[in-house]
């Protein structure tokens, strides 16, 4: 899920920018803030840092391993052209 302190923040200045009035409700709307937008975040296809941080690793040695076999192919591709010659 999200980061909780991204959230807080977010209903923070939400709750900042409200009329006097309306901020001596206080803690209820703030917390209610803070479902609204946990569900509707919830709802966005997103991932986490620590996903995107894991996949991020996985594509890196894929890269790796691609850069590799490729050398690899080259070089067997240079020894058949070198011995049909």
């Amino acid at each position: 899920m999200l980061n909780p302190k991204n959230l807080e923040s977010i209903a923070q200045q939400l709750h900042n920018v409200l009329p006097q009035g309306l901020k001596n409700v206080g803690n209820d709307l703030e917390e209610k803030f803070k479902q609204i937008l946990q569900a509707q975040l919830a709802k966005l296809d997103v991932v986490t840092r620590e996903e995107f941080d894991v996949q991020s690793q996985v594509l890196l040695r894929t890269r790796e391993k691609l850069n590799e076999l490729e050398k690899r192919l080259d070089a067997l591709n240079e020894q058949k052209s070198t011995s049909q010659n």
